[in-house]
Order: structure tokens, then sequence, then C-alpha cells
């Protein structure tokens, strides 16, 4: 319960000022999005901006069990960061080193319980607007949960807005451009790649929208 106050005292006084006022985003596609869980949200990742433009476009009853993966060395490293990040973000934290164990078990415990999880499949943030070669992390989880939705998302700005070494955001347009579910694929590399090409004909949807 004080998890979701905190998270709706965030989202109002910090995430929806500073997204939806200050920088602004075009979506396109909403009604894509997933409105319960379980699903899965796969988005190409360019800036610590990225999480909070996904949380923006949920409403508060999805925001609620929307859980962004995240890597445990860097956002567990100290007790403030580990507190805002479990508490307020509410984030799965993943080993990326790994410790004998299973390092998805907490997402897969998420997807059981019905909540919609967020992987930014390329593993770590990327140049602005560059897609690096995805990890196969993702087709691990989908492969325990063949079933589950699976949307990928494509931002398009938030390198440019506040990319690595960025701390104050620049007021610049951000777009989001949301896609159908993937099939899952038996072989790993069909998938990997399928979901590439998704991301790049959202990339390619999203120039030709600009024009």
């Amino acid at each position: 319960m004080l998890k979701k106050l905190l998270r709706n005292i965030f989202y109002y006084l910090v995430v929806w000022p500073v997204i939806r006022f200050w920088l602004g985003v075009r979506v396109y596609k909403l009604h894509a999005l997933p409105q319960r869980g379980p699903a899965i949200i796969v988005a190409n990742h360019n800036s610590h901006l990225d999480t909070f433009v996904l949380l923006s476009l949920f409403p508060k009853s999805v925001r609620n069990i929307f859980r962004p993966v995240a890597a445990a060395d860097y956002f567990l490293k100290n007790r403030l960061s580990a507190w805002f990040t479990l508490n307020v973000l509410g984030i799965i934290p993943v080993e990326r080193k790994g410790n004998g164990g299973n390092p998805l078990a907490a997402c897969e415990q998420a997807l059981a319980a019905g909540q919609i999880i967020l992987i930014y499949p390329e593993g770590t943030r990327g140049d602005p607007d560059q897609l690096a070669p995805l990890k196969p992390g993702i087709w691990h989880l989908t492969s325990r949960f063949p079933d589950v939705p699976v949307i990928p998302i494509y931002l398009k700005g938030t390198g440019r807005v506040m990319g690595k070494g960025n701390r104050i955001p620049l007021p610049l347009f951000i777009d989001a451009h949301v896609d159908a579910p993937l099939p899952y694929s038996e072989d790993k590399q069909t998938y990997l790649e399928a979901l590439q090409q998704r991301f790049m004909d959202l990339e390619h949807q999203g120039k030709e929208l600009r024009k």
C-alpha cells in the first residue's frame, strides 16, 4: 500500500509534469498498450528517461503493476538509489554477472503474478537513436511464458533530451511508437532478429510520419 502511494505521489509531482508538460510525448498506437497483465514491454534504451516516459503512457490501474527490469549492480549500489528504485519505481533487480542462479527468476515471478514488466533487450543504454545488438535474455524469458504478449515500443528522442552524462532534460519532443505483440519463436536467433526488425520498422515509420 505504501509503495503504491509513493509511486502515485512521484508520478503526479514529477513524472507527469516533466514528461507531459516540460517535454511532451507523441504516442502512436496507444491503443496497442496492454491494459492488464501479464505482459512484457520491450523498448530501445538511450536514456534513464526512457522508464519515466513509458510509465507515463499507462493509466493508474496499470501503473501499479508496471515493473521495470534493471541492473542490480547499478541501481542498488547505494542505499538512496536502492530505496528509490525498489519502493518508488518498483524495479525488478537483475544480476548482470552470473552467480549460478536464475537471473530471471524475479521476472518470472512477476509475470506469474499478472504484472507487466519492462525489459530493455539491448541490456544497457546506447548512443542516441542507435540500436545496439539485442541480448538473448528476452528470448529465455518468453520461452518460459510463450503465451504472454510481448509489445515492442520504439522511443525516439530520449537520447537527445537526456543522454548519458546529462542530468537536466532538454525541452525536446519525444516520440513513442507502440507495435502489435511479437509472436514467440522457438528459435532464439529467429526471435531476436524479428524483434530487431520490429524496432527498425518502427523507427522507419517514425521518420515517415515526421516528413
